[in-house]
């Protein structure tokens, strides 16, 4: 019980009848309570429009960084700050929407930054991304929020009761749950901010640096690719295939991935060895 109290936000139930019942405390709000209850939400449809209305939707393929691979590195190269604070406000953009595109532009950033920058970038953005998420659901949208959870919210609430912190950091690591899922479902049982916060970053390293690995060892294909495009002749326009695609950084990243995954597991086993 005192590991609850703890991690917990100390009126975790009173703030949790207060969100599934927004017009009963909204009368009594003030205009910057107000403005902090919405603000999370207009960052959520603000991402859906950027997202869409500058084409970044389609842009978040292999074959069309191909095409743009010779210009992305030339504008990198000269406006590497510009672009790496693009690329995390990008991250950012994908991870509050929810969008499914995390994974490709992981690989993406790490074939245009390399890995150990790209993990970098993508460490900032999704933890950025999740915190505006984490925000939405403390706030009117929190009834849409325990649907999409269905039944994982009762599953995930007893691991959040016994310890949050390792909970947290090993939902990170085994993702046995959808990102997403991970990034409200906190927020609706009442978990700490900071608690999600710090979990969050340190939980998603190994896995980002595996996807951001995978991406670095693609540019040698897709500079070939690149340079095909650039006096149009095959393979341009062509669809990547999966012999094109597996490299050995590639095998590589798929192994860390699986290491990561079992990494909860041989921990566990550890922490009860001792008793045993």
């Amino acid at each position: 019980m005192s590991v609850c109290n703890s991690l917990f936000c100390g009126e975790c139930e009173i703030i949790l009848k207060a969100m599934t019942n927004p017009s009963s405390s909204s009368a009594k709000k003030s205009p910057a309570q107000r403005v902090k209850q919405w603000a999370p939400i207009a960052l959520l449809a603000t991402a859906f429009i950027v997202f869409f209305a500058t084409g970044l939707h389609e842009m978040l393929t292999l074959d069309e960084l191909a095409r743009r691979y010779g210009d992305l590195n030339a504008f990198i190269e000269h406006n590497f700050w510009i672009s790496v604070f693009g690329a995390i406000a990008t991250y950012i953009v994908v991870t509050a929407a929810s969008l499914p595109a995390a994974s490709l532009l992981s690989v993406a950033i790490g074939l245009m930054f390399g890995w150990a920058i790209g993990a970098t970038i993508i460490v900032i953005g999704a933890t950025l991304g999740a915190s505006i998420l984490f925000f939405a659901a403390r706030s009117l949208l929190v009834d849409f929020f325990r649907q999409r959870a269905g039944d994982k919210l009762n599953v995930m609430a007893a691991g959040f009761r016994n310890d949050a912190v390792r909970y947290m950091l090993f939902l990170r690591l085994a993702a046995i749950f959808p990102f997403f899922v991970v990034n409200f479902v906190p927020a609706i049982l009442g978990v700490r901010f900071s608690v999600f916060f710090w979990t969050t970053a340190i939980g998603i390293i190994p896995g980002t640096i595996a996807y951001a690995f995978a991406g670095e060892g693609l540019r040698s294909i897709v500079a070939e690719r690149a340079i095909a495009c650039t006096h149009n002749i095959a393979p341009c326009g062509q669809p990547f295939s999966i012999g094109d695609i597996v490299t050995r950084e590639m095998l590589i990243a798929f192994i860390l991935l699986a290491l990561v995954s079992l990494l909860p597991v041989v921990l566990k086993r550890l922490r009860k060895s001792p008793a045993g």
